[in-house]
């Protein structure tokens, strides 16, 4: 008779994140497009597992997007008129993830907590600064970069869909020491707490 596993420990279920944004500010700025991919991985190894789940939308903003903004994302006013976002589908995912992950969390992050206030007590891990990058002799932090540093193709920069499956793939590269970076970035911190707390 096969030994039955702890899953509970040894997996993890998170949810990447991404938003499109009007400006900067979220005090002043709006999310127009929305993207989170709810994914399995093994908190042993690092490795991803599973999508379980997706989402992406669009939401028109009470204001026009400034143009400084569609020359980042390409997003114009016509894509988004009469959008809403999938509320209940956003929380359905975030609410099944026991952590949060954004490349520059700090920016997804303050827009996201606005429209989702509950969330903001979730466990949120950036996938740009949690990663020691330059000590592994990257010159620079930023999604694009990375990617193309590793031979990760992302058709379309700067929109929240390719922007989360590309950084998915990102993690899940491995580093020199033959662990994931989302081992790196998540695992290996988890498993410390769990240790501590038994």
């Amino acid at each position: 008779m096969q030994e039955q596993k702890d899953i509970s420990v040894t997996l993890g279920v998170a949810g990447f994140i991404d938003v499109e944004t009007t400006g900067l500010n979220p005090a002043n700025d709006e999310i127009i497009e929305f993207a989170v991919t709810l994914f399995s991985f093994n908190y042993e190894t690092g490795e991803v597992l599973e999508v379980l789940d997706e989402y992406v939308g669009m939401r028109e903003p009470k204001k026009k997007i400034p143009r400084s903004a569609i020359k980042i994302h390409g997003i114009t006013n016509e894509e988004v008129l009469g959008k809403k976002l999938d509320k209940e589908h956003i929380l359905s995912i975030l609410s099944k993830a026991d952590l949060l992950i954004a490349h520059n969390a700090a920016f997804d992050r303050s827009f996201v907590v606005r429209l989702f206030p509950e969330f903001n007590c979730k466990p949120w891990f950036c996938s740009m600064r949690g990663i020691n990058w330059g000590q592994k002799g990257f010159a620079y932090k930023s999604l694009p970069y990375l990617l193309k540093a590793h031979g990760i193709k992302n058709n379309r920069t700067h929109r929240a869909d390719s922007d989360v499956r590309a950084a998915i793939k990102l993690l899940s590269q491995y580093n020199k020491e033959n662990k994931t970076y989302l081992y790196e970035l998540v695992a290996s911190n988890i498993k410390q707490k769990v240790r501590v707390a038994r």
